[in-house]
């Protein structure tokens, strides 16, 4: 009797588990089946359409917090380590982009406009402040000074010696000159030390005056009426230059050095407080703009519509669903899903009933 009742505890034990396996099983082939080709499409437009709405509803504050966002910034963006092939592979791509046979056939002007460069040109015309300022700086380094310095300093020279009216135009005279400042500087050694000393201090005094006057003479040279139509000569005489013509001379190992520069100052720069500070004014404006706004007003104004996610759904994630799906991972995903339902208690207690 107890055997019997054993075997037969055995027998409803095994046609239960049966039973769940069966179920499991069409389940599977219920969702594969619903997870491919119209229906897959069906099924994800659905779910747009009710996230939308809970979009129009659901305001960003109630989504995410601006220290949520500034938290994901820290994380990815300033603290993250970044693998040294990086810059190696930018600096490839680049070469590739600078090597690309459209580099010989594109010229600037299909790129930018005449129109474009224009309205470029008459914001910055509009920066007059940040010109004379600018102006003001160089005319103040002292390499330029030093510069104006010599340049003055030689033209004097040289025109008392050669290039002056006289010696041009009396023969001889320049020779002359020249042979009395050498039996000059025998009679009195040093005497050419003595003028250059008396002319560089004169020059001295006299440089303040000078880059003044440099100063003056470039703010009212530099018009914008001047520089539009320089820059402009300039833009005429490039507009039909190939990109590759103009970028003659920037070798690959340049522009890799150039690509490691630029990765290495952002290594640098996106850990400066200045960066941190920036980014959480820019999140900061964001919460306070559309912190209590539903998430379809931030989308619409970013151009992001409903159209647009499911012409991306269309393009890009059905083919990316069907390639995990012919590789198997859909149904695994499906089956660690499902399986541990039908293999629960819960499960087997409700099959118990059905029997």
């Amino acid at each position: 009797m107890f055997h019997f009742f054993n075997r037969t505890t055995d027998a409803m034990t095994k046609g239960k588990t049966d039973l769940a396996n069966q179920l499991l099983e069409q389940h599977v082939k219920h969702e594969l089946a619903s997870l491919k080709g119209a229906k897959l499409r069906k099924f994800l437009e659905q779910e747009l359409d009710e996230l939308w709405h809970y979009a129009g509803e659901i305001t960003l504050g109630r989504i995410t917090s601006e220290e949520q966002v500034m938290g994901v910034i820290q994380r990815i963006v300033m603290d993250m380590e970044l693998d040294a092939g990086i810059p190696e592979l930018a600096a490839e791509m680049a070469t590739e982009v600078l090597n690309a046979d459209v580099q010989s056939k594109t010229t600037l002007g299909e790129i930018i406009t005449r129109e474009q460069a224009t309205g470029f040109l008459e914001e910055a015309l509009e920066l007059r402040q940040q010109r004379e300022r600018v102006i003001s700086e160089i005319m103040a380094h002292p390499v330029y000074q030093e510069l104006v310095s010599n340049v003055v300093y030689h033209g004097l020279v040289n025109y008392l010696y050669e290039d002056n009216l006289i010696t041009k135009s009396v023969p001889g005279v320049g020779s002359m000159m020249k042979f009395g400042k050498r039996m000059a500087n025998r009679a009195v050694p040093g005497l050419d030390e003595t003028f250059e000393r008396r002319l560089k201090a004169w020059l001295s005094d006299s440089l303040p005056g000078l880059i003044s006057r440099s100063e003056q003479f470039l703010h009212s040279a530099l018009s914008d009426e001047e520089l539009r139509d320089s820059v402009m000569a300039a833009w005429v005489s490039l507009e039909d230059r190939t990109i590759a013509e103009l970028h003659e001379g920037l070798g690959d190992v340049q522009l890799q050095e150039f690509v490691v520069l630029g990765y290495e100052f952002w290594l640098q720069f996106r850990k400066t407080g200045y960066f941190e500070s920036c980014a959480r004014a820019v999140v900061s404006h964001l919460f306070d703009k559309y912190g209590e706004r539903p998430l379809t007003d931030l989308l619409g104004d970013m151009g992001v519509s409903r159209e647009v996610v499911m012409a991306e759904i269309d393009a890009y994630a059905i083919p990316v669903i069907d390639v995990l799906r012919e590789e198997g991972y859909v149904e695994a995903l499906i089956r660690r899903r499902l399986a541990p339902f039908y293999k629960s208690a819960a499960a087997r207690k409700i099959l118990q009933q059905e029997a």
